[in-house]
């Protein structure tokens, strides 16, 4: 028989103090376990960036480098954005905004500039504006590849196929290839950025455009703004993908500096236009060309060297066709045949045909701003024609004139005895005194013609004496 009595003083039996301590357990164990659970499911739909990946650090902008890409992406265009990413690497919480309006430009350039901004440890906008502006073609690859992409009201950006083909249809094999080629690389870029894919596939294979509404509201663009200052007010709190780190970008209060060009890119830019270097280059062959027809003239020579190596020098940044060089060279050489070769003008004609057809497939490209004008192409083909022939018919009329000087200027020229004895004696010839000899006795003040010349000494004999003697070089006509 037990006895039930109280328990340490609580004055409750000790079988309920058990049941108690037991429930007590159990809900605390429960508790754990519900907590766990809790905890767990909490983790689960944590962001990544909670999970131990980096947070997007604060980029707190300073100075705002802008640089106007203004007309075709070129090699003056790719020199522009390499020297504005310098400037704004080393400026303070440096940010480059790159202003553009352009109708496209050359591949090589392009994927230059892309692979520049790809690289850049500073953030990039591009910003299509003012009003009016566009980036087609080589543009859109460049605002896509761009940190932050903007445009103004009344912008366009697209029509991104490549242009370079020769001409030929999307259905050749080379030019379906160039598609897919640039078509992957636009794609790869809209990734990287988080912006829209599809547009970027659709402006290479489809040569599709958007207007700055409609690039905003489809994601190829982030901002829409009116000018460079606004779009910074829009840009601030932007989460971008800097090297291997997302920043977080902070643009209040940032000073915006112009980027000047400088000599150089100017100079490039000028050299690179295809105008400029199919000049250049047809100075340099006339330069060249006349210093041979008229030894000792150093200016033309001079002036054609430098032309010629400045024109080649921008034909290494541009697309040529072989095909073209060739019969630009060709044309030359008939034109320069025709001189020397009385062919009645066919081999003339023929050479400027060659000349001007070389002229305009010189250029390999279609793309805007790189192609020369037919306006230049026939009048450099007219002006060439008329040189050559003048200067051609110059040389040729010299090489057959008398010799002015040495001693063949003073074969058949006529003299005068000072005196004379015997067979010997001193004539007069342009107010010099000469030894003379003859083949018979002469008179003082006689008139002779000067047969040859040895030394200091003339042969000479009485005028119209030799002119019954045929074989005489004095009865032979005077050359030219």
């Amino acid at each position: 028989m037990s006895i039930v009595g109280p328990v340490r003083g609580v004055g409750l039996p000790a079988r309920l103090c058990d049941r108690v301590l037991v429930f007590a357990a159990l809900v605390f164990v429960a508790f754990v376990f519900v907590a766990f659970v809790f905890v767990g499911f909490l983790a689960a739909g944590t962001p990544a960036a909670a999970q131990g990946e980096p947070r997007s650090e604060r980029y707190a902008v300073e100075t705002v480098i802008v640089a106007d890409v203004d007309g075709p992406i070129g090699p003056a265009t790719t020199l522009l954005v390499e020297n504005a990413l310098a400037q704004a690497a080393q400026a303070p919480g440096g940010m480059l905004v790159l202003r553009m309006d352009t109708p496209g430009g050359l591949d090589a350039a392009t994927r230059d500039i892309v692979a520049a901004i790809l690289a850049a440890p500073v953030p990039v906008a591009t910003f299509v504006g003012p009003a009016g502006a566009r980036a087609a073609s080589a543009g859109t690859y460049i605002l896509y590849a761009s940190h932050v992409a903007a445009m103004a009201q009344s912008t366009t950006l697209g029509a991104a196929t490549p242009v370079g083909l020769g001409g030929g249809d999307v259905g050749d094999a080379s030019a379906r290839k160039a598609i897919n080629d640039s078509a992957a690389y636009i794609r790869g870029l809209a990734e990287l950025r988080g912006r829209d894919a599809a547009f970027a596939e659709a402006a290479v294979r489809e040569a599709a455009t958007l207007t700055a509404a409609d690039a905003v509201q489809d994601g190829v663009v982030e901002i829409l703004a009116n000018d460079v200052r606004a779009m910074l007010r829009e840009a601030s709190g932007l989460v971008v993908r800097l090297g291997e780190a997302d920043v977080r970008l902070e643009t209040g209060g940032a000073a915006i500096v112009s980027h000047e060009p400088g000599f150089l890119v100017e100079a490039l830019a000028l050299i690179t236009d295809p105008n400029i270097a199919y000049i250049l280059l047809l100075i340099g062959i006339y330069g060249i060309i006349f210093e041979f027809a008229n030894p000792g003239v150093i200016f033309s020579g001079v002036v054609g060297a430098i032309s010629l190596l400045l024109g080649l020098f921008a034909l290494n940044f541009l697309p040529i066709d072989v095909m073209g060089v060739l019969l630009i060279a060709l044309g030359i050489a008939l034109m320069v045949a025709e001189v020397f070769v009385p062919s009645f003008g066919a081999l003339g004609i023929g050479g400027a045909v060659a000349f001007g057809f070389g002229s305009f497939i010189l250029f390999d490209t279609d793309v805007p701003g790189y192609s020369l004008s037919p306006a230049v192409a026939v009048a450099a083909t007219l002006a060439t024609v008329l040189l050559l022939t003048i200067v051609l018919a110059a040389a040729v009329r010299a090489l057959r004139r008398r010799p002015a000087t040495g001693d063949e200027a003073l074969v058949d020229e006529r003299a005068r005895v000072l005196h004379w004895e015997a067979f010997a004696g001193e004539v007069e010839i342009h107010g010099e005194r000469w030894h003379a000899i003859a083949d018979e006795p002469l008179a003082q003040g006689e008139p002779v013609r000067i047969l040859s010349r040895d030394g200091l000494t003339l042969t000479v004999s009485r005028l119209g004496r030799e002119s019954h003697d045929p074989t005489h070089p004095a009865a032979q006509p005077p050359a030219g």
